[in-house]
């Protein structure tokens, strides 16, 4: 979480601070930050960089055996992404109260109703990623 942490910070208060990286067997297959208003592309958030990147990676759609870990809770996309994706665990730090779609307003990525289920781990350095977030938007708001 550290790193994603660090990749977070990449666009430098331009972008909301977000990281995410997708571990397969203990190594790095794909890593992204938020990139969304450098991009001009609504779909660029961490975590669809980081999996595309593993997905490019791995030659396949499909990433079995994964881990994702992203520094805030994922989004309606990003949550569908992952199912998708047969990521097997996600693990985020902070949860977002306004759009998160894993724990905080939906349940997408552990839903009953869907043939694949994400386990997921939260609160993983939350205090350290909450602060990032909370600096930004301080930082945009005086």
């Amino acid at each position: 979480m550290s790193y994603a942490l660090q990749l977070a910070q990449r666009e430098q208060g331009r972008e909301v601070p977000v990281g995410a990286l997708v571990v397969i067997e203990g190594e790095v297959a794909g890593e992204g930050w938020n990139r969304p208003v450098s991009a001009s592309d609504p779909t660029s958030h961490a975590e669809m960089e980081a999996i595309r990147q593993a997905c490019r990676k791995a030659g396949n759609y499909r990433l079995p055996g994964s881990t994702l870990y992203v520094t805030l809770e994922p989004c309606a996309m990003c949550a569908g992404a992952i199912v998708l994706a047969r990521i097997e665990r996600l693990v985020f730090a902070a949860r977002d109260i306004r759009f998160g779609a894993v724990r905080s307003k939906f349940r997408v990525a552990d839903s009953g109703l869907l043939n694949h289920q994400v386990r997921i781990e939260e609160g993983l350095m939350a205090v350290e990623a909450a602060s990032l977030l909370l600096e930004f938007f301080q930082s945009r708001r005086p």
